[in-house]
């Protein structure tokens, strides 16, 4: 999670200090992460006693522990930080117990046999440097091992769109591909398919191959060829960057490639092909960790439609640490790693050859080909001819060598080992490669993917030789790569090789062309010459040697192939029928009667029909009723307090609740709390109120009433003029004698007043002051150069007064403006003033004057001073403040019932109409609702506050006016007229057939935060409730770049919904009628006008400007520097996408880009139309306002973008150069406000004399003493006492007192050591905030830190934790607070500034946009500033001009989504609405609009999951729900999970498990424990990498890796998994016929065609092919690997295999995997944390050894603590039996687990 901090005005002075000593500290605090475990607990928690102390108002307690608080706070950080200091280790030698290396196997140990070798230059494996070298590698291994492994899942994309980009490891990109089944061209399509989907998401990068990796694959000439050709293919036919010329990681050139692009991160593969490959990459892993560049891990990634997941791993500065430690190590084990000796090859033991002799061979014949084929070629060709001519002359030549020098002891030792290939054997083998090219040439694709599979494999003889002309390709492409004087077409490099084709023809001319004259196949014209001038050219490059013409094709009876194995696949496999169980619905022939009819559907008497399901001997076997309805899920969440009770404890907990949000929402909101009247009658028309006013005829009370606010308001006036009489003359003195400080105080006393004309009083003083000063500066300067801002305040001022006061500006004020403007030298400013008002002639002006035009003074100096362009005509609907235009526009759609979606900045007021709306349902009815949704909970409570200090409402007994619903708590969710909730909660209740009734009292929803839509995770949640309600909406958001689409899908849904409603009404039939007749709600709504209208309403309009700022340490100074926005962008940036619209520049960043186009391009057409004194906004204008800035500013952005149009590219580039003048994790949040806090307490220790330190023990220790005595009194009735003992009391009360004040004054926070403002709040308030605290976790800890005015924000602290850091900072007692992006999401907290503190994945440019909207507060200041710290130039430059994220749809159905919409239209109180919105949800999905071909992809998926549902016995063939329905949709959540836990239960695996102890009721720990294990590995599922198993590691508490499921389950989920998938692969080949299949022929990124268009067939080519394939949904890419349909029903195929054009994959099939494997097939094993966390309760322990964050892993285990009660009340329902062994199982399993997680609390 991205960090920030949020730093207020009176922090700025320490900004600089705090940042400075938190990067000094780095080496001991920053970017830790503890890998040892400590059973110490990092959390500070209070004593009983403590706790109580802390509830007490007695200040003897308090005073008492204060000192010793902050004690024992600072002790326990000094602790936290000694532990991680002790951690810090890079050698990991202590922090992990390691017993035993497991080393992975690699993927290609071992060359085959021993026939073909790579000698390598050999070491002495014993010298010292080799031992070091050993050494050194192990820590390395160890280091990368610690770091991977708490590498996080996470989406890699994000946000960043277009601005964004990353590198891919080349080596490790070719690793993740590399199978020795994969054919080559297959090879080719999944790496294009790879890269495909990021360049479809919209990610850049950027691939690089370093040179140094390249001799890694020397003993595998096939990879060696391919990664070749790899790098040729993407250079030559793709658009994508290939990076060739590092020679390693460790270079410099790398190094500054880095630097200058800082990528998001580099995708590295952690495992090469040998261990000397994975060690390469481990240095490559922690050289670009040491950099700060994040890693995201090759292996285990997965992707979905919008997104790519993969392991993250963040970059933090252990791995700093430890490359500036080893870095000598790393370049020495790098330089022994990549040997710089020639290799030598060895063929069959004794025939040797360098590679050097290949090259130079390779170099010899291209020269002779290109004498032969001047004209260049087919890519195919040339490298045939070259590899097969080249190979034959090597090899004859070895040959003949061998020969001549081979004696009889050469002749004894060659036994046992393979005889080498006969020239003339080697000879067919090319001509069988030519003939195999020809096919490639010739043959189209479709053609090719029906060839048989063929199981044989080459012999060993042949090998040798098939590697020698691998390696000969490799030379033959890295030397064409440098020819540019020959034409070579490059577009087939992904098709040079097809080993499958070269087996066939093998074995037809080694098996069956012998057999006989019906086996002689003709080729065919076409190809016999292709086949015949391949096999001349070949002949004619092997210039010395003659090899036979090109027919016979075999001349020898060499054996090619093994004779031992299975030839062929049987590809006759029956797959299953594949038609469908007929399903009578309504519902589903509305849906998808279309596609239906096409579909097959089975006989009612087929076994499949026959067979299905039934739970009705379950039922009776154990006392279960699996169709009874279950309670409403809402009725589950914890229910805080209810209106609706009569219990008195329930009763004073709501008043407690309700005095809190009170309480809170006085932090947000100034004004009071409006009383709600119910109106009779509320007109729809906006105008209402307005007409009113205009009625001619008052009536006699009006008329008394204003005659009394008239002479009230005439009252006020003569009080406030005799304020300012009192107050002129100090003020006048105070702006002399500090400018700053006395307009400060003149405007805080401005806003006091009501009254205009006093305040234009105060103003014309104002004026003449800062004049004075102004004047006052110029003598003293006299020639020296002038502090214009002082000059800044007199022409505000004069703005001031010509904007705002222009009615009683009478002809002397004027006159004197006119002076002024002359004093300053704005003579054309003065002369358009004075055109009707006289001459005025004043000399003596030269002295005061400006050097600078009115114009460019204006925007250089004023800048954020211009005034905003402002109504002043009030609106008779809003009180507080005069509406803009476009809020009006919001009003207007309220009062017209219409939707609308608004998109507008952060802080400008969009949610106004929200609580209009509220006001308008609450005046309407006492029935209507209104619902709020809100993304997150922190944003509901706010909600929940502002509605409580904005409305009051006399209601009748039982209704509320707001209520809340989440998942953890809920109150008055049926009975109040507001509620605010999350989506996922309202969806439960918009699907709840129970609740329809609820559903149609609301009136208005309102969508906060609506770009949620475009999310990871819930996105489809929001998607549904837009769908699925009726009334109308207001959509709000500050970051949606499509917002037109958007609302263009909004109004599609509306249209449904209108047709929708017309039907219900035409159609309804009485007992429907008598429904909604007896229903008790009679909504206003629907007596109304109704409208289907969505409105979109744009406002881009920032009040404030943000100015950034980037900052570094250079040296011992910490630098501010100002970053000009259009340094951010590029001349590519702006070609393609443009300015973003909401890159905005300040009226200083104007005029700098300006000036700067002028010195670039001296001879600029518009220089002078566009000179600010000449522009046409701003000639002779007096008051320049923002409005004419952004005008000016557009035209500036056109112009430098029409130079790139006009060919100046190269002055674009200068201009974005020249204008620049120059925390993302809970952990770091937490330790960066605790460093503050920590620098604050030494500074006070080191500023304290020890004399104060011991005056402080003293007394102290008198107070206590005198304490003990007043107990000894105990003065229960004081009449008692004894006259003398009563003055002995009275004078013990006395000192007492005294103590206690001398004590506070000693123990007081020096105002130098605290960020706290204790003027901002009185010492009751802050009371009653740390009150919230006293029962939190780390309560003590929190309220010490904000004593100092810091504080810490991240979504893993508990609620109150989180209100009591918001409402101190919005009261302004807080200064400084450092967060995650939980405030990103519209939680109020303004502040000045903005810092972002750190980078990393989740800083994106949604994030960015968010919390940098946090700064500037309307109506405090006038600018708002961004600051970037530690986060590299490339990455700000990026963030600033990155475009808001597009929302987009994501795929919408599961099978339980279906299941529940099939529930609600079954059994919903109402069936035509709940009919209609099952309906909206299935056709309205985004991903779906406007585009068919999804359509009905989505209408044959829903087709195929009602089968699953029928077959499983949830459906009937009505589409009724049975069996367990209701408890798989109340854990919809966790799909597939939930279908599996039925499958157990149904199956009694649950009743064998749990049988009690003997004689009881209670279960033993490894019944539980077993329990805990079945449910981990079903709901807790967190994939840790492959790599995180590599060591068998002893871990201190937790075990880790989760271990499988007992046999008997596995066996249940491996039953469950077949179903599955042969539903899935059925439905895969159904929607086959909807691939593209013109797109299916051609590679997905580089488009390479496949289908040839002059193929004339061949008998030889038909004989080769197998015509009982099934390959309908399989591309024809894999099928050259020899998948086909039948491998759809194994789900690990479906992704490599399907139809791409389908936009299917396995991610859409509802499978619990028992084992997930990477790219390398290694295991991806289960954090075993919810069992571990069973077993010993430590959340540090979770910490430390199952690498999780603490935050996080609490409320994991919350979630799965809430699991378990869910399931087991659940049971409770569905079972009659009490005493039944399962439920009891569950009962005593969620006591134990509650109470372990409440221990840690």
């Amino acid at each position: 999670m991205p960090e920030s901090r949020s730093v207020m005005d009176s922090a700025e002075d320490h900004f600089k200090k705090v940042i400075h000593n938190d990067a000094n500290e780095n080496a001991s605090n920053d970017d830790k992460d503890s890998e040892c475990s400590d059973s110490e607990k990092t959390g500070f928690i209070p004593k009983k006693e403590d706790k109580e102390s802390g509830s007490t108002s007695d200040s003897d307690e308090e005073n008492e522990t204060s000192d010793k608080a902050e004690a024992a706070v600072a002790q326990m950080l000094k602790e936290e930080e000694d532990r991680e200091k002790e951690a810090e280790d890079p050698d990991y030698s202590n922090a992990y117990s390691i017993s035993t290396t497991e080393e992975v196997t690699q993927q290609a140990s071992q060359t085959e046999g021993e026939d073909f070798i790579v000698l390598q230059h050999e070491r002495d494996s014993q010298s010292p440097e080799i031992r070091k070298h050993r050494e050194f590698l192990k820590k390395l291994r160890l280091h990368i091992w610690a770091s991977l492994s708490r590498a996080q899942y996470v989406s890699l994309l994000k946000d960043f769109v277009e601005s964004e980009f990353f590198v891919i490891d080349g080596d490790s990109l070719l690793l993740m591909f590399l199978d020795k089944e994969t054919q080559y061209l297959n090879f080719f399509y999944q790496i294009e398919c790879f890269l495909q989907d990021f360049t479809e998401k919209g990610a850049k990068y950027v691939i690089a191959f370093f040179k140094d990796a390249e001799q890694m694959y020397f003993p595998y000439p096939h990879f060696l060829f391919l990664r070749t050709a790899l790098i040729e293919h993407l250079r030559h036919n793709t658009s994508t960057t290939v990076h060739t010329e590092f020679s390693s990681c460790l270079s410099s050139q790398w190094e500054i490639f880095l630097k200058k692009s800082y990528p998001y991160f580099i995708i590295l593969s952690d495992i090469g092909l040998t261990s000397l490959q994975t060690d390469y990459l481990s240095i490559l892993i922690a050289h670009s960790l040491s950099k700060k560049i994040n890693v995201v891990l090759a292996s285990g990634q997965e992707y979905d439609i919008l997104r790519v997941y993969g392991y993250h791993v963040q970059s933090v500065y252990k791995h700093r640490l430890f490359f500036q430690k080893y870095e000598q190590d790393l370049r020495c084990a790098c330089k022994n790693l990549v040997r710089s000796k020639e290799p030598l090859i060895c063929l069959y033991e004794h025939l040797k050859l360098s590679l050097k002799s290949i090259q130079k061979e390779v170099r010899q014949t291209v020269h002779l080909l290109k004498q032969l084929w001047p004209e260049g070629s087919d890519i195919r060709r040339v490298v045939c001819v070259l590899a097969c001519a080249v190979g034959l002359k090597i090899y004859s030549n070895m040959l003949e060598n061998a020969n001549t020098s081979m004696g009889a002891k050469t002749e004894q030792s060659a036994r046992g080992r393979s005889k080498p290939l006969s020239p003339e054997a080697a000879a067919d083998l090319c001509r069988m490669q030519c003939l195999k090219v020809t096919f490639l040439l010739h043959m189209p694709l479709s053609q090719r993917a029906q060839i048989r599979i063929m199981k044989s494999c080459w012999t060993k003889q042949v090998l040798p030789l098939i590697k020698m002309q691998q390696l000969c390709t490799h030379f033959a492409l890295t030397q064409l790569s440098d020819t540019n004087d020959w034409k070579l077409d490059l577009t087939y490099l992904p098709d040079l090789n097809d080993d499958s084709l070269l087996i066939n023809l093998a074995h037809y001319y080694e098996v069956k062309y012998t057999e006989g004259l019906e086996f002689k196949k003709e080729l065919g014209k076409e190809m016999e010459n292709e086949y015949q001038c391949l096999w001349d050219t070949v002949a004619k490059l092997a210039v010395k040697y003659s090899f036979g013409d090109a027919f016979p094709i075999r001349k020898t009876s060499q054996l090619f192939l093994e004779q031992e194995r299975t030839l062929f696949r049987d590809c006759e496999e029956e797959i299953p029928n594949i038609g469908l169980i007929s399903v009578k619905s309504d519902l589903v022939e509305d849906y998808a009667g279309d596609v239906l009819k096409d579909l097959p559907v089975l006989e009612s008497n087929d076994p499949a029909v026959t067979s299905l399901i039934k739970y009705k001997e379950f039922d009776e076997l154990c006392h279960w009723h699996s169709g009874r309805p279950l309670t409403e899920e809402y009725e589950r969440v914890r229910c805080n307090a209810d209106a609706k009770s009569r219990d008195p404890k329930e009763r004073r907990q709501i008043q407690k609740l309700q005095t809190f949000h009170h309480f809170y929402g006085s932090t947000l909101e100034d004004s009071t709390s409006k009383l709600i009247v119910l109106q009779d009658d509320v007109s729809g028309n906006a105008n209402a109120a307005v007409k009113k006013t205009q009625r001619k005829h008052k009536s006699k009370a009006e008329t008394i009433a204003e005659e009394n606010n008239r002479r009230l308001k005439s009252k006020e006036e003569k009080k406030e003029q005799e304020q300012w009489k009192a107050l002129c003359i100090p003020t006048e003195k105070e702006i002399k004698a500090n400018l700053t400080v006395g307009i400060n105080k003149l405007e805080k006393f401005l806003k006091t007043l009501k009254s205009k004309s006093v305040k234009f009083s105060v103003e014309m003083t104002g004026l003449s002051a800062c004049l004075e000063v102004w004047k006052e500066h110029c003598r003293e300067q006299g020639n020296k150069s002038k502090d214009l801002r002082k000059a800044v305040q007199v022409m505000r001022r004069i703005h001031i007064l010509l904007e705002k006061y222009q009615d009683l500006l009478e002809k002397r004020h004027l006159q004197k403006l006119i002076r002024y403007l002359r004093l300053l030298g704005f003579e054309n400013l003065a002369c358009s003033l004075s055109d009707s008002t006289g001459e005025s002639n004043d000399q003596n002006i030269s002295n005061y004057a400006i050097e600078v035009g009115p114009a460019r003074f204006q925007l250089q100096y004023m800048d954020y001073y211009l005034l905003r362009e402002e109504r002043n005509d009030p609106d008779p609907r809003v009180q507080h403040f005069i509406p803009d235009t476009w809020q009006r526009e919001l009003l207007d759609a309220v009062d017209n019932n219409e939707s609308a979606v608004i998109v507008a900045p952060t802080s400008s007021g969009k949610t106004y109409a929200s609580y209009y709306c509220m006001e308008k349902v609450l005046k309407t009815s006492n029935e209507g609702v209104v619902v709020y949704v809100a993304p997150t909970k922190a944003l509901v409570n706010q909600v929940v506050g502002t509605i409580y200090s904005r409305f009051t409402k006399k209601l009748p007994d039982g209704l509320v006016v707001c209520g809340v619903f989440t998942q953890d708590y809920r109150n008055d969710v049926m009975n109040s007229q507001i509620l605010v909730t999350v989506p996922q909660c309202l969806e439960i209740l918009m699907l709840s057939p129970r609740c329809q009734k609820w559903t149609k009292r609301i009136q208005y929803v309102i969508f906060d935060e609506v770009h949620c839509l475009g999310g990871e995770i819930g996105a489809e949640v929001w998607e549904h409730l837009l769908v699925t309600i009726r009334c109308p909406f207001l959509a709000l958001s500050a970051t949606v770049s499509n917002p037109g689409h958007l609302t263009e899908w909004l109004q599609s849904v509306k249209r449904y919904w209108q047709r929708a409603e017309n039907k219900i009404e035409g159609s309804s039939t009485n007992s429907e009628k008598n429904f909604t007749r007896n229903c008790r709600v009679k909504s206003k709504v629907q007596e109304q006008k109704k409208s289907y209208r969505v409105r979109l309403v744009l406002y881009e309009e920032r009040y404030n400007d943000l100015e950034k700022y980037v900052c570094s340490l250079k040296g011992s100074d910490f630098v501010i520097e100002h970053c000009h926005p259009c340094a951010a962008l590029t001349v590519n940036h702006i070609e393609n996408y443009g300015i973003p619209s909401d890159l905005s520049l300040s009226p200083r960043e104007s005029i700098q880009l300006y000036d700067t186009m002028v010195k670039v391009w001296q001879q600029w057409p518009r220089a002078q139309e566009l000179d600010p004194e000449e522009f046409v906004s701003f000639k002779n204008k007096v008051v320049i306002k923002k409005a004419d800035v952004r005008k000016y500013e557009q035209e500036l952005k056109k112009e430098l973008s029409k130079w790139i149009v006009l060919g100046q590219r190269q002055k674009v580039t200068v201009v974005t150069g020249l204008t620049l003048k120059t925390v993302f994790n809970v952990d770091s949040v937490e330790r960066a406000a605790k460093n503050v806090f920590l620098n604050l307490l030494k500074k006070q220790k080191s500023e304290q004399y020890p004399i104060t330190e011991r005056e402080k023990e003293r007394l102290s220790d008198e107070l206590r003493k005198v304490k003990k005595m007043l107990i000894k009194f105990n003065p229960q009735d004081t009449r008692k006492l004894s006259s003398s003992k009563m003055e002995n009391m009275v004078l013990l009360l006395t000192t007492k007192q005294q103590l206690e004040k001398r004590l506070k004054r000693l123990t007081a926070i020096p105002s130098v050591c605290t960020y706290a403002d204790p003027k901002a709040v009185d010492e009751d308030t802050l009371r009653k905030i740390f009150h919230c605290l006293r029962f939190e976790r780390r309560g003590y800890l929190q309220q010490m830190m904000a004593l100092r005015g810091i504080g810490y924000h991240h979504g893993s602290m508990a609620m109150k934790e989180r209100q009591v850091v918001e409402m101190l900072f919005r009261l302004g007692y807080i200064k400084v607070v450092t967060a995650t992006s939980t405030l990103a999401l519209g939680i109020n907290m303004p502040c000045k500034s903005v810092v972002f503190a750190e980078d990393s994945v989740f800083l994106d440019a949604l994030n960015y946009r968010q919390m940098s909207g946090r700064a500037g507060r309307r109506g405090q200041d006038m600018i708002g500033n961004v600051f970037f710290y530690d986060i590299p130039l490339p990455k700000v430059e990026r963030l600033i001009k990155s475009n808001v994220p597009q929302l987009k749809g994501q795929f919408p159905l599961t099978v339980s989504l279906i299941l529940r919409l099939m529930l609600l239209a079954a059994k919903g109180d109402d069936k035509a609405d709940a009919r209609a919105k099952a309906l909206s949800v299935l056709k309205h999905s985004l991903m779906s609009f406007r585009k068919e071909r999804n359509t009905e992809i989505l209408k044959i998926y829903f087709m195929f999951s009602l089968q699953f549902l029928i077959k499983e016995g949830y459906l009937d063939q009505e589409g009724n729900p049975i069996g367990f329905a209701g408890l798989v949709t109340h854990l919809y959540y966790y799909e597939p999970s939930n279908f599996v836990f039925v499958s157990f239960l149904v199956k009694g695996l649950f009743h064998k498990l749990c049988q009690p102890i003997k004689g009881s009721t209670v279960f033993s720990d490894d019944v539980l424990e077993k329990l805990v294990l079945i449910l981990a590995n079903l709901f807790g599922r967190k994939y840790l990498p492959a790599c995180s198993t590599k060591y068998k590691c002893t871990f201190c508490q937790s075990k880790v890796f989760l271990e499988d499921l007992p046999e008997d389950f596995a066996d249940a989920v491996n039953e469950y998994n077949t179903k599955v998938e042969e539903n899935f692969a059925h439905f895969l080949m159904t929607t086959a016929k909807l691939a593209d299949m013109e797109q299916e022929y051609r590679l997905p990124l580089s488009k390479t065609d496949f289908t040839s268009k002059n193929w004339h067939g061949s008998e030889l080519a038909s004989y080769l092919m197998d015509n009982t394939k099934s390959i309908s949904a399989i591309s024809p890419f894999a099928c050259l690997s020899g998948v086909v349909d039948n491998d759809l029903f194994h789900g690990e195929v479906v992704n490599k295999a399907v139809l791409r054009s389908l936009g299917i994959n396995v991610t859409n099939c509802p499978l619990l995997y028992l084992n997930k494997y990477d790219n390398q097939r290694r295991r991806r094993p289960l954090n075993a944390y919810a069992l571990d966390f069973y077993k010993h309760g430590s959340l540090i322990a979770l910490t430390t050894d199952n690498w999780l964050n603490e935050g996080d892993a609490y409320y994991t285990l919350k979630d799965f603590s809430l699991l378990i009660k869910s399931i087991g009340t659940s049971l409770s329902e569905l079972c009659d039996d009490p005493n039944d062994n399962v439920l009891l199982a569950f009962q005593q399993l969620d006591e134990i687990y509650e109470k372990k997680l409440k221990s840690i609390t």
